[in-house]
């Protein structure tokens, strides 16, 4: 099964944006297989635009000439990524990383590339071309309206009509290619939210990638995903993005316990809600070398926390090689990844002000044995509350550990916390 458990991995978007390199890639490579690798990260992602010559920030230069190859699929810029010379694509890469015990992926945008659509390329693997397919416009049956088919933040791609001849044999030729690569995750940008303008489109990209041959992780982006549509995503992707872009400023991370709530009963084997990637560390290095995250450390323990009991895909999105003893902590320990990975039917108890701030309970079973509990304080102010032994409907006495501070717990007839302003604290209870 793809994506049994939660993925674990980096991401170059929150640090690099569209500018990421072959250089950066290799050596935050390097650092996760020192240092996390043994914790269960493995994934290592390049974002968008990795086909663009001229890319150098978050930013996207609209209209921009894109490298792509015979058959109408995008291929690196090999000025930013120079192993990929002489048609050799991802594959060195790809192969470095996988040297190092970790795994590859790659960010895809839906579609087609524009340019290839204006010289009217060829597809591979049928006598169709490029303007065959693409599509401007999509139609839905018995209405009387039609939706853009193009990406409105991004001007790389044609839309990909699903129902014509030569769309599967487009879609099949890029997993081929990147099979070929040896890529194992695929996050595809443009189709997430766009439901239900695309949803053939999505059909159509997800059953190619499952027949191509190679096992790869499939992440959908951007949020948010339709609640309403929760069984599509699960049956059609590993991942979904459950929010737009999540970025380090209190209100992204306070608007997500909603999410997180509404969401969690749909995290399994092989289908994760997606609450993006985490914000910490350095960021945003593509305009500031020494730009850091502004989330606190509380902020970023309920970050990681809830993330964890929620079995969001742990993404890091900051350079790794700049990690300070307080980040990697925070992504190495033990039983916080141990209760990401053996959580089941987690889900939020109350949410409630108590003593004028509010706060928020979570609770999950352990595959273990046991109960894992989370405690959130989303006020302004430090707190200290007393949750009784019957708000989780268990009548006998538990003890345990708090995961952060690795402190002893006691629960007798009620469990007594202190909580950091916009902190957590997590249990591990028997």
């Amino acid at each position: 099964m793809v994506a049994k458990t939660s993925p674990m991995g980096w991401n170059s978007w929150d640090c690099y944006g569209a500018s990421v390199n072959e250089e950066t890639v290799r050596k935050n490579a390097e650092y996760m297989a020192k240092n996390l690798k043994q914790y269960g990260w493995e994934y290592i992602v390049v974002d968008i635009q990795w086909y663009e010559p001229t890319a150098d920030n978050n930013d996207y230069n609209n209209f921009a000439d894109i490298c792509v190859d015979e058959y109408s699929r995008v291929i690196p810029a090999v000025n930013r990524f120079p192993s990929s010379a002489n048609g050799k694509g991802f594959k060195p890469l790809a192969d470095y990383v996988h040297s190092l015990g970790l795994k590859f992926g790659i960010h895809i945008m839906r579609g087609i590339p524009r340019t290839a659509v204006h010289a009217n390329s060829k597809i591979k693997g049928t006598s169709k071309r490029a303007r065959d397919i693409a599509s401007v416009c999509v139609h839905r049956p018995n209405e009387e309206f039609s939706a853009s088919n193009t990406c409105f933040w991004n001007t790389d791609m044609y839309g990909v009509d699903a129902s014509r001849e030569g769309a599967k044999e487009y879609y099949d030729s890029i997993f081929e290619l990147y099979a070929s690569w040896g890529v194992d995750f695929i996050k595809c940008d443009d189709i997430a939210r766009e439901l239900p303008h695309h949803e053939k489109e999505l059909m159509l990209i997800s059953n190619c990638l499952r027949s191509c041959g190679r096992e790869m992780v499939f992440s959908v982006s951007p949020g948010p995903s339709r609640l309403e549509r929760a069984e599509f995503y699960k049956q059609y992707a590993n991942m979904w993005r459950i929010t737009d872009d999540f970025w380090d400023e209190w209100h992204f991370l306070y608007e997500m316990f909603e999410r997180a709530e509404k969401w969690c009963t749909h995290a399994g084997a092989g289908h994760w809600p997606d609450a993006d990637m985490l914000p910490i560390g350095a960021v945003r290095q593509c305009y500031n070398e020494n730009e850091w995250t502004k989330f606190t450390h509380d902020e970023q323990y309920t970050n990681l926390t809830l993330w964890s009991i929620m079995r969001s895909p742990l993404i890091i999105g900051g350079e790794m090689t700049k990690f300070d003893k307080f980040t990697l902590d925070l992504v190495t320990n033990e039983g916080i990844l141990k209760m990401h990975k053996d959580a089941r039917h987690s889900h939020q108890v109350w949410r409630k002000e108590i003593g004028g701030i509010e706060h928020a309970l979570w609770i999950a079973q352990s595959s273990e044995g046991g109960i894992y509990l989370a405690v959130f304080n989303l006020g302004k102010t430090d707190s200290e509350i007393t949750i009784p032994l019957l708000d989780i409907e268990i009548e006998k006495a538990l003890t345990g550990v708090e995961l952060w501070s690795n402190e002893s717990a006691f629960f007798d007839t009620s469990l007594t916390v202190s909580l950091k302003a916009h902190g957590a604290k997590a249990f591990y209870l028997k």
